[in-house]
């Protein structure tokens, strides 16, 4: 008996999967199953700022930051119900974007389709009526454009909250178009990247979405220089909301704040007075963290597994921006072995670490107040002796 009603639910649940998976008579499938966020990767947000509620998505709009597809698309028709739940909300679809989100900004690489509320007023430089523009690094041609890079509605077709609205947005061969409630009313073309992973935006007000499915369209030739960051397995240490999986003394912890998406320290006396600390324990590891040094002459090390990443070191500040900017650090160490680029410049490769312990926690330890963001780790498998 036990042995049938196990085939019985295998089978229920299987044919369930493959019938939610079924394009419809128009050839579009869901994104969201309406219980949990299989198919998508929490970039930067926590579980907590996106839930389900009488079939819809809920986004609670903190901390600010990112939730994306777990596969990339290429061409593509992508349709949706929003409506924002305060006045002067912001939120946004990200269309191409890169893995994780770009240095110094909670946001992604790629090309924003934006959701504003209409409260949030029109002016030269911005509509709520469903702009599209390229952000971070991406570029695209406007059409209707006002002498910058993005596109701005011919028409005013948006509703207010809490209203619903329903957005069609068209992805072909590097060009896209957006039909607001029905017409379309903003196009780009000659986009950069036109191949990556499509994101929601959580930007500080609460949205809905609704009815959220896509349609492929058959992929053509793309150039390798127009495809976004592939997922590298990175996934945020930093929740946006507190400082849940960090430790320290009890002082180290009442000199650091969680702003949102940033991770802020008001600066110490003692750098061991503020050190703070990962609860989990890690070997080898990938990893990416920005840093905004807020003093002249003051400085950050940032540990894994007893290897100190110091930013005043000659080999890493060389490539620092001036202070009051932000800096992004990644790299790897496998073994006993460091490698780091700072702004995508490489500092070092395959520098030797003695006396690793083989597994330890992340620290940070400021000598100054300092500011943080997009911290990442990636598990790796092979190492390095």
């Amino acid at each position: 008996m036990r042995c049938t009603y196990c085939v019985l639910l295998f089978t229920t649940l299987f044919l369930g999967t493959a019938m939610a998976a079924t394009p419809d008579a128009e050839g579009f499938v869901p994104m969201f199953n309406g219980q949990d966020l299989s198919g998508w990767v929490l970039t930067n947000t926590p579980s907590a700022t996106w839930t389900f509620q009488d079939n819809m998505l809920v986004c609670s709009g903190k901390p600010i930051g990112e939730l994306r597809t777990e596969r990339m698309y290429q061409n593509f028709v992508m349709e949706l119900e929003w409506r924002h739940m305060v006045p002067r909300g912001n939120a946004g679809v990200f269309i191409w974007a890169d893995d994780i989100t770009a240095r110094g900004v909670p946001f992604h690489r790629g090309i924003e389709v934006q959701v504003l509320e209409n409260a949030y007023g029109n002016t030269q430089s911005h509509t709520t009526h469903g702009d599209i523009f390229p952000i971070h690094g991406a570029t695209m041609t406007p059409i209707n454009g006002r002498g910058g890079s993005r596109a701005f509605p011919t028409e005013e077709r948006s509703n207010p909250s809490p209203e619903w609205n329903h957005y069609r947005i068209t992805c072909q061969d590097g060009e896209i178009s957006l039909a607001v409630n029905g017409k379309v009313v903003t196009q780009g073309k000659e986009c950069s990247p036109r191949k990556g992973y499509i994101c929601l935006e959580s930007e500080g007000g609460i949205v809905h979405y609704r009815n959220v499915r896509i349609k492929e369209l058959p992929d053509t030739p793309v150039d390798a220089a127009h495809v976004a960051i592939a997922s590298r397995g990175y996934r945020s240490i930093y929740s946006g909301l507190d400082l849940a999986g960090w430790t320290g003394k009890e002082d180290s912890l009442n000199a650091w704040h969680a702003n949102d998406w940033v991770l802020s320290c008001d600066g110490p006396q003692n750098r061991s007075d503020v050190t703070l600390e990962t609860a989990e324990q890690f070997g080898d590891v990938g990893f990416v963290f920005d840093v905004r040094l807020k003093e002249d002459g003051k400085s950050l090390q940032f540990g894994l597994r007893d290897a100190a990443i110091d930013t005043s070191d000659a080999a890493i500040s060389t490539h620092l921006e001036q202070t009051g900017r932000w800096n992004r650090f990644e790299g790897t160490l496998q073994g006993s072995r460091l490698s780091l680029t700072v702004n995508g410049r490489e500092a070092f490769q395959n520098r030797a670490v003695e006396k690793l312990a083989e597994r330890g926690a992340i620290s940070i330890s400021p000598s100054g107040p300092i500011e943080l963001a997009n911290i990442y780790v990636r598990e790796l498998s092979a190492t390095i002796k």
